[in-house]
């Protein structure tokens, strides 16, 4: 038996040696690849304007500033130092791909004219978002994102957003009641964190009826911290090239913590599916004791041939509405309280413009009327998008080349960075006070001088987001609350610092005090 064993060992050492061979023959394909790719596209690229000596396998993120506001800080100078002429900035991203980052009008109106699809390649971050929101809006591309697109605009028609104005209020209302204990006891708050429980609750609402007081039960209500570790891993991946690979992500610590939030989120979401269709199956059982929500319509949709969305359509449709619908929000009503905290004037030029409409109604909220009433209020919403732009970078994937201007064109599958972030703080476009807060930049008469895609905080063209109206909406509402009833006040001791990921965030926390106002 022996023998036989040991006549086997040449035969197995010849197919390891094979394999390895084969291996190595692979490995060195590939790498010759990647310096070939690198090298055209280098060669293509060659005297267009970025940051120099970008790090051959990294590019040039690795080179960025490792501390959150000063990457920040360093996208507007960059903007504003190589992108005043030509309007985009060159980056290079993991193993050499070009990375187009577009911080000008012309620039991006170039781009949402398109009809190039989000970025989902290798280290595209819309594949990233896949696992948990599978083909929704935000990450579908070509057939399936116009068909679902077409099918959920009915869902954001006015008479639809209609009764969610009293959604508005009444969050605002416990949101308001909350702050009242700090205005009470004096205590500062940290005003992203309840800002965002508040958003949540809304879009919780308004798409699914969900009616759990999240507000008050805050982080300890599971679905809050799924929603809040998913967006973190997010961000986490994102920074993270060697997670690029899934193989790598999906066995890692976070990876594996990633997979079973969505796993958690899919089910809550699959069980209040379950249960509306269930209820609307039954006799006499129908929406005319509520209002109809974003899943009622989701429900109901059906295309041209008859046929509706499949259940887990509906599914990564909801869940999209939960990201999209709270955290950018949230983002836009915070720094907009941070801005009107930081200028007392401006605050009260507001607050006397909700007392005004409210005073002469005779209520103490905001009706559907009253919202084309705020002007004043809405510029300052416009402007803090402005300057704090919740979105600050959307990117898309070329499917061709991408024309550059001059005759330079950029190779098929960059990525192409719609820099809502550097566009807002072109000096060529808003000024050399581009970082001052000005309200009266949207007049009525500024506005109208404005060039096209100078100010896009909802994306533009036939991607733009389908719930911006139900976001301005929401966001007036919510600061009419607050403003009416409290002043916001800055912690003089607690520097603020800008997170610019996904969403613009503050990596400190961002303080404040409310001092009661009376009528």
């Amino acid at each position: 038996m022996m023998p036989e064993i040991m006549d086997l060992y040449p035969k197995i050492l010849l197919i390891l040696q094979t394999i390895l061979f084969g291996l190595v023959i692979l490995l060195l394909y590939q790498g010759v690849s990647i310096y070939l790719y690198i090298r055209r596209n280098r060669q293509m690229l060659a005297g267009i304007k970025g940051p120099e000596n970008p790090h051959l396998i990294a590019g040039t993120f690795a080179s960025f500033p490792k501390d959150a506001h000063e990457r920040a800080t360093y996208f507007i100078d960059m903007c504003n130092k190589y992108g005043k002429d030509q309007g985009f900035v060159l980056l290079w991203g993991f193993l050499g791909r070009p990375v187009i980052s577009c911080c000008s009008p012309k620039m991006l109106g170039q781009i949402c004219k398109s009809s190039e699809p989000k970025a989902q390649g290798r280290n595209g971050i819309y594949r990233f978002m896949k696992p948990w929101l599978g083909e929704g809006l935000l990450t579908a591309n070509g057939s399936k994102w116009a068909r679902n697109r077409r099918l959920l605009t009915p869902a954001f028609h006015f008479e639809i957003l209609k009764p969610y104005i009293n959604v508005f209020n009444r969050s605002g209302d416990t949101l308001v009641d909350k702050l009242r204990e700090k205005a009470e006891s004096g205590e500062r708050f940290e005003t992203f964190q309840n800002v965002c429980l508040c958003t949540l609750e809304i879009i919780l609402k308004c798409a699914f009826s969900y009616d759990k007081d999240v507000q008050n039960l805050g982080e300890s209500n599971p679905y809050v911290k799924t929603i809040n570790r998913i967006t973190d891993a997010l961000v986490m991946r994102a920074l993270t090239p060697l997670h690029y690979f899934d193989f790598v992500w999906n066995r890692s610590k976070p990876g594996i913590q990633f997979n079973k939030d969505c796993d958690y989120v899919h089910s809550i979401a699959e069980e209040i599916i379950a249960r509306r269709k269930e209820s609307l199956s039954k006799q006499g059982a129908t929406i005319q004791t509520r209002y109809v929500d974003f899943l009622d319509i989701l429900l109901a949709a059906k295309d041209e041939e008859g046929k509706g969305l499949s259940g887990i359509e509906i599914r990564n449709e909801v869940d999209t509405f939960l990201f999209e619908g709270h955290d950018t929000t949230a983002s836009a009503i915070s720094w907009i309280l941070y801005s009107l905290a930081e200028h007392p004037e401006y605050q009260k030029k507001c607050q006397q413009e909700i007392d005004d409409i409210l005073d002469q109604s005779g209520s103490e909220e905001l009706g559907w009327a009253d919202l084309s009433k705020v002007e004043y209020l809405t510029m300052c919403i416009k402007e803090g998008m402005r300057l704090h732009s919740p979105v600050p970078i959307v990117t898309r994937e070329t499917t061709k080349e991408f024309d550059l201007g001059e005759g330079r064109t950029a190779p098929i599958g960059s990525m192409v960075q719609l820099n809502i972030w550097g566009t807002n703080h072109l000096e060529a476009t808003w000024g050399p006070d581009h970082m001052e807060f000005k309200p009266e930049r949207f007049s009525r008469d500024n506005a109208a001088k404005m060039e096209p895609f100078q100010y896009i905080p909802f994306s533009a063209g036939s991607r733009n987001c389908i719930g911006q109206n139900f976001a301005m909406n929401e966001e007036k509402i919510v600061l009419s609350k607050l403003l009416r009833n409290f002043t916001f006040r800055l912690d003089p001791n607690h520097e603020i610092r800008r997170s610019m990921s996904a969403v613009m965030r503050t990596s400190t926390g961002m303080y404040m005090y409310v001092d009661k106002r009376k009528h």
